[in-house]
């Protein structure tokens, strides 16, 4: 993905609502963090666990209509060569499914080595492996969000590099 592409769907976003709410999609559970309205930070929000498709949907659509959210940043786990495998590929099923129930604008963000990076900060914490597991999805997803927000806060630098490595 291009900077043209990350600057569209910030504009676009930001015309749906001022907060953006990041996914991180895992197997058994989803991971939630929200921004600020300032787009400056972003915070674990909750981690949903999976069920169904519809009662999913429907709890992020909850979350995005209480917090006023403008847009989707939902995580891409892609390879570590960059191509897609068959969790990226399940990631944008869940975000085509989502479209008709809550049609806001989404951008696949690369979250390669997000997870483990968490876990990484949580053991040097020492937090128990009980902790761990309550709260990396969470913290996955702050992660994502949150890079992400850096990011679109450099498109405003004409002398940033171009992001390909964005997908």
């Amino acid at each position: 993905m291009n900077r043209e592409a990350i600057a569209a769907f910030a504009a676009e976003s930001r015309a749906a609502g001022p907060r953006l709410i990041g996914l991180d999609l895992g197997t058994k559970t989803i991971g939630l963090a929200l921004c600020d309205v300032g787009r400056q930070i972003a915070s674990p929000l909750e981690t949903i666990r999976r069920v169904k498709f519809t009662p999913d949907a429907t709890r992020v659509a909850k979350l995005c209509t209480e917090h006023r959210v403008g847009g989707l940043v939902i995580g891409l786990p892609l390879n570590m060569d960059g191509s897609e495998g068959p969790r990226a590929q399940s990631s944008r099923a869940f975000a085509r499914n989502l479209k008709p129930i809550l049609p806001l604008p989404v951008l696949f963000f690369d979250e390669r080595l997000s997870t483990a990076a968490v876990t990484r900060t949580l053991l040097e914490a020492d937090a128990s492996r009980a902790r761990r597991g309550e709260l990396v999805d969470k913290l996955a997803a702050a992660y994502i969000l949150q890079a992400c927000l850096d990011v679109m806060r450099g498109l405003d630098d004409a002398d940033a590099p171009e992001l390909d490595f964005i997908p």
